[in-house]
């Protein structure tokens, strides 16, 4: 049977090639064409390969828990979804068969661990629990090939299971509200890479009945969030509330009815850990949060960014904060909520920094400390009951798009997302003293969740497994695994966009957190009396103009591979419309620049034509305001594509109901997708430079001068 699968893995390799695969130190199945994700344990090839037939039998223990029923099911839905399968559940079987058993796992794969063993006509899975079962099936599917006699899994015995046991990924939803089915997508997704836990930073998306007045329009009601939470228990996660308190708290504070509680009057960010009312409000939220995912462990009480914390002097916080520090302010709120979770059953997780030797404040027992940092910190950690986990360094704050495999800006010397998450998680998951590890998402800058995806599988990976694969062959199979093998060009796709994105931020000075003083693009100088003008725009915008004439063909670039990719009929083609959103923004960004240069060259041209030929000049003038309305209209259109877009998965943002008025507040860290309440925050730069009414005073002048010299 091997050997007739010869030509089809040669053609696999030539399109491994001819996407810029790296050869080195390649693992046992990338070299066999395998993109599985993430890497087992231990592999053996060898042995008879499993070959599919149109009908097959998942066969499950007598007696099979719902857990054992439900992966059967799960695995016979994605073989016929995927692959056109016709599976049959069954007890017994005398066919060709893929056994899921709970007998005969070895001892060492514990929890959440599995074996995968191939035969001719039968494929065995076994695992010690429904978790390890359930991965045991999500693994054997990306192991699946085309072959020249049809679908098949070569000869092979897998033995996996974790270096981590909590691999979490952090769910900021702040700035958008995913529609109900984009969720459970996303569910079940983070489950085929056997991440465990979905920390969901939710704000205003849910809607909170004992206040009702957090909830944003169209939050997720206690029954839909409930539902979500079974679904994704289903699939082996968790999903874990993450209320925010002390800093990040504007959702909250913005409203009237909660303003008394702020540490300092005029600033939403923070609440005053000195207030009784602080408590009595959180308890409130933090209780129905905890009725909304029933069955979690955890619950998330944030406490990071604390900006405000220790200034307010009519409160006493400044006075308290000079008595114990900020670490034991801190503590006063950490304590005070987690002690109440712990009543309630419910394990608390907070940003703040945990267990800390040299503080005399101690944190709740118990409370996670993220480690990593400082080694005797994290033993003295372990020792006094605070377990360590791994925080995955975030990306950054890029605009509309992550620096994957490209770092600008200060950030510069960590080096790309990629290698710095790399290092991190197999540096930490190696020393064994980690028991989670968490990849967040702080989504400042309005990056689409689909375009975080990449973070989130490359945390499952190297959480799952710290002796993974190096990060050039992880690159090379992620675009393989989670785009399929049609896909072309995809990682030279996400460069052109992770470079663009840095030209979109320099743009008009859209930059407008943690850059200080960013200054303001200006218009071409308006013509008054006879064409008089101030040739200032082109010398002034020299550089933006000619780095928006580089941009062009990077973007015209990326528009086609994206549009060869559809075409392709590739996998998760949705993030390609996505794509195409992105790049037609960053062009027309560039167009915006051009049209700009060349509205000030016609102003030129019609002073210099005045005094000759004034119909010339008025040619110009008309010619000048053509520019500016074709732009406009270009920039009406790209937007237009961006809602169409971005509202398949997403409810419109900041929308409003009959029954309740969106509230739109902002804050102290003026995140760059908080400073519009819709999606109008991508070209709310432009919409600044005032082109509308730039033309309208234009198009009089051309009308003054039609009159006065023609």
């Amino acid at each position: 049977m091997k050997n007739t699968h010869v030509l089809f893995l040669a053609s696999v390799a030539f399109l491994f090639i001819s996407i810029g695969v790296t050869r080195a130190a390649e693992t046992e199945l990338w070299r066999n064409g395998i993109s599985l994700i993430p890497y087992p344990r231990t592999v053996e090839m060898g042995g008879e390969d499993f070959v599919f037939d149109k009908k097959i039998d998942i066969l499950v223990d007598r007696g099979a828990n719902p857990e054992d029923m439900f992966a059967a099911e799960e695995l016979s839905r994605q073989l016929n979804k995927k692959w056109n399968i016709e599976c049959r559940v069954t007890e017994v079987s005398s066919g060709i068969s893929i056994v899921l058993t709970r007998k005969g796992a070895p001892e060492k794969v514990g929890e959440q661990g599995y074996r995968i063993e191939t035969s001719a006509g039968r494929l065995v899975i076994t695992a010690n629990d429904a978790a390890g079962l359930f991965y045991g099936t999500q693994s054997m599917l990306q192991l699946i090939q085309n072959g020249r006699h049809g679908l098949y899994i070569k000869g092979m015995v897998i033995t996996d299971w974790p270096d981590i046991s909590w691999r979490a990924v952090h769910y900021d939803t702040k700035h958008f509200q995913e529609k109900k089915e984009y969720v459970k997508e996303f569910i079940r997704t983070l489950a085929s890479y056997k991440i465990n836990t979905l920390i969901w930073e939710w704000e205003d998306k849910f809607a909170y009945k004992s206040h009702p007045e957090v909830g944003a329009p169209g939050a997720f009601t206690m029954e839909e969030m409930q539902e979500l939470t079974r679904y994704a228990h289903k699939y082996h996660v968790q999903i874990v509330p993450l209320v925010q308190g002390l800093g990040h708290v504007s959702f909250i504070l913005k409203h009237p009815e909660n303003k008394h509680l702020r540490e300092i009057e005029s600033n939403n960010w923070g609440f005053c850990p000195l207030n009784e009312g602080t408590y009595e409000l959180m308890f409130d939220l933090l209780e129905e949060a905890i009725e909304a995912t029933p069955g979690s462990e955890y619950i998330h009480i944030g406490c990071d960014e604390t900006y405000v914390l220790g200034k307010g002097v009519d409160c006493g916080c400044k006075a308290k904060m000079e008595e114990i520090g900020k670490y034991g302010l801190t503590q006063i709120y950490v304590n005070r909520i987690a002690d109440q979770m712990k009543k309630w059953g419910r394990k608390s997780i907070s940003w703040t920094d945990g267990y800390q030797p040299n503080q005399k404040t101690k944190p709740t027992e118990g409370l996670i400390t993220w480690g990593g940092y400082d080694s005797i910190r994290d033993q003295e950690a372990v020792e006094n009951g605070y377990p360590l986990y791994i925080y995955d360094p975030n990306p950054g704050i890029e605009h509309l798009f992550l620096p994957y495999f490209y770092k600008e800006t200060i950030y510069n010397h960590y080096g790309s997302h990629l290698e710095k998450a790399y290092r991190w998680l197999t540096k930490c998951v190696l020393t064994g003293n980690f028991q989670g590890m968490i990849s967040t998402s702080w989504n400042c800058s309005g990056v689409h969740n689909q375009i975080w995806m990449l973070r989130y599988i490359t945390g499952a990976e190297y959480s799952w497994s710290g002796k993974g694969p190096d990060l050039a062959e992880f690159e090379d199979k992620y675009f393989i695994n989670y785009y399929g093998p049609l896909s072309r060009d995809v990682k030279e796709l996400f460069i052109l966009l992770n470079k663009c994105c840095y030209y979109y931020m320099d743009a008009f000075e859209g930059k407008v957190w943690h850059w200080g003083d960013v200054g303001k693009t200006h218009l071409p100088d308006m013509p008054r009396d006879d064409i008089e003008y101030d040739p200032f725009w082109n010398t002034e915008y020299r550089e933006m103009v000619e780095r928006s004439r580089k941009q062009l063909p990077l973007m015209e670039r990326a528009l086609d591979i994206c549009r060869v990719n559809l075409e392709l009929g590739v996998k998760n083609s949705y993030d390609f419309e996505l794509f195409i959103s992105i790049a037609e923004l960053f062009r027309h960004t560039a167009h915006t620049y051009l049209a700009l240069s060349d509205l000030e060259k016609a102003i030129t041209q019609a002073h210099r034509a005045h005094f000759d030929n004034h119909q010339a000049a008025l040619g110009a003038l008309q010619n000048a305001a053509s520019i500016v309305e074709k732009n406009l209209a270009e920039r009406e259109e790209v937007f237009s594509l961006i809602t169409t877009t971005w509202e398949k998965s997403q409810l419109p943002r900041g929308m409003s109901t009959p029954e309740k008025k969106y509230v739109h507040g902002r804050d102290q860290q003026r995140n760059f997708a908080n400073r519009r309440p819709d999606l109008s925050f991508m070209i709310y730069d432009e919409q600044l430079l005032g082109l509308e009414k730039y033309l309208e005073q234009l198009q009089d002048y051309i009308e003054w001068y039609d009159k006065t010299y023609l």
